[in-house]
């Protein structure tokens, strides 16, 4: 019966770790609908400027093409992440609004009853194309428009050196003998395609996140808004400071306003692109009078979600790193992970000394589980004869059960509590390797060219099969179980290794080292408690 309950047990994290994974695809609570801001900033075309030449722009970092209809962002190329391991050249467009993809970013200025700039508004440039020098830290790209009703509008691109921050300035400067009220907003306008390096069995989220100003108090939250809530009902948040980011595997792209304005935060389904979604954000009403001029600034971030590189960026924006309730856990991992990184120049190397030190720290804890199940293998002969001899009386036999426990001096449930406790570590072990942008396309070893690719050798895998057949041998749980037990303990294996065919190689390579590590602290342990029993 014990060893049925460890069995039972062990099957229930397994159960308890895949709902989860399932439960982390659709993270994130579901918004009510409210009122439209004051302000009116109204969803424009977004082919308003497909026959029109567009401003390139290069830094070190990025690749970026400019509408000049509206200066829209419509493709930032990220230089650094290439969009496949086998295509090095073709880099990763984080915004993009090719082959009926959407991910762009729209901005303008909006009135009570009039438009001052928008998608519509035709810019003009100094030049076509702009890069960043090699002496210089920062590169500027200025459009401009004259409306000759009164008004001048500017937007200002900002980029800067070994950074994914972008400056945004939209400025209004009234020519005209009346005051003109304006607000400024930013919105990412999303198409749910599928994620490109998101390997099968594994769902990470894509949708917007809010930094969210938890009502009437001056705390905040991170909250994520998924593509399916949005489909049932719209969200809106008025708050001061904050920012809305668009997120996907690997990668962010977040406006973040300023952070002593008051704002409101929207996001809800395209009315002009079918099965697109709306992230916005419209800031306060500005009173500009004749002769004045009104510049709202927002910055930009597109680019990865890199471990301890978001957390200057604003406040709470490393909750974009993604790893769920378990981020107390992970990130220290991740420290850790990438301690071993910097000593060894490899990441598989990395995860495999992760790997040993997880292990070694929980050693007790696994020596107290084998243990246990190796007293109860010991004692199951005199435990089988209880059950016969007590078969129609179930309180003498649980009395007789406890007596053997005391006596002999051991508790059943210690095997348990340690598998318990380090489930949350294992799972959040999980996720850094899984979430973590640092190790993507990294490779290993031999064919190991990329740990967040499967192996498409199944090396790692057949490995896995065997080390977890190797663990039910060596603890004899399968011997004491009855035949229907054994045979779903014995194809377990198989069915996980089916899984794991398609799992990331580096998530497979630890499981593998894991594994063999419990195989031979499980032999130790055994051998050193027969030894004890000898005596």
């Amino acid at each position: 019966m014990e060893n049925r309950r460890v069995v039972l047990l062990a099957l229930m994290g397994v159960i308890a770790f895949l709902l989860y994974q399932s439960w982390i695809k659709d993270y994130g609570p579901q918004a009510a609908a409210s009122s439209a801001p004051a302000a009116t900033a109204t969803e424009t075309a977004l082919s308003a400027g497909a026959g029109t030449a567009r401003i390139h722009v290069v830094t070190d970092n990025m690749a970026v093409e400019i509408d000049p209809n509206g200066g829209d962002l419509r493709r930032v190329e990220l230089l650094a992440y290439p969009v496949s391991k086998d295509k090095p050249d073709q880099k990763l467009p984080l915004l993009n609004d090719r082959d009926g993809h959407w991910s762009i970013l729209q901005s303008g200025l909006a009135g009570t009853d009039h438009s001052y700039l928008s998608s519509e508004t035709p810019l003009a440039a100094a030049q076509a194309h702009f890069d960043l020098n090699v002496s210089s830290n920062t590169l500027e790209v200025p459009l401009e428009y004259h409306d000759p009703s009164g008004f001048d509008v500017r937007k200002l691109y900002r980029f800067h050196r070994d950074s994914y921050i972008v400056d945004l300035e939209q400025t209004l400067v009234n020519h005209g003998d009346r005051p003109l009220t304006v607000s400024a907003y930013a919105r990412w306008i999303r198409t749910p395609t599928p994620a490109a390096d998101e390997p099968p069995f594994f769902h990470s989220f894509m949708g917007y996140g809010v930094y969210e100003q938890k009502p009437g108090i001056n705390e905040y939250r991170f909250k994520k808004l998924s593509f399916k809530d949005l489909g049932k009902g719209s969200y809106e948040s008025v708050q001061t400071g904050g920012w809305m980011a668009m997120l996907q595997h690997y990668f962010v792209a977040a406006i973040i306003p300023a952070q002593d304005d008051k704002l409101t935060f929207s996001a809800k389904p395209s009315s002009v692109v079918p099965g697109a979604f709306i992230g916005q954000y419209v800031d306060a009403q500005r009173d500009v009078a004749p002769g004045a001029t009104q510049t709202f600034t927002t910055r930009l971030y597109i680019g990865p979600t890199s471990h301890g590189a978001l957390d200057a960026i604003a406040r709470g924006f490393e909750l974009t790193e993604d790893y769920g309730v378990l981020t107390p856990v992970a990130k220290p991992l991740f420290w850790l992970l990438k301690a071993f990184h910097t000593w060894t120049g490899n990441w598989g190397a990395a995860i495999i000394l992760l790997t040993l030190t997880v292990r070694a720290a929980f050693y007790k804890l696994t020596e107290a589980q084998y243990r246990s199940s190796g007293k109860m293998r010991q004692f199951g002969p005199r435990i089988q004869q209880l059950k016969e001899r007590y078969t129609d009386d179930r309180e003498a036999l649980n009395k007789a059960m406890m007596d053997l426990y005391k006596k002999e001096g051991f508790n059943p449930l210690a095997g348990c509590w340690p598998m318990f406790i380090q489930l949350p570590v294992f799972m959040a072990l999980y996720w850094v390797l899984a979430q973590s942008v640092e190790l993507r396309q990294a490779p290993f070893a031999l064919w190991i060219t990329d740990l967040t690719a499967a192996d498409h050798y199944y090396v790692l895998p057949v490995l896995y099969c065997f080390t977890m057949w190797a663990m039910q041998k060596i603890s004899g749980q399968t011997a004491t179980m009855d035949p229907t037990q054994a045979r779903i303990m014995n194809v377990m294996p198989i069915a996980l290794t089916g899984m794991f065919v398609f799992f990331p190689s580096g998530l497979v390579l630890y499981w593998v080292i894991s594994n063999s590590i419990s195989i031979a602290q499980q032999w130790y342990i055994l051998r050193k408690l027969e030894r004890e029993g000898r005596r």
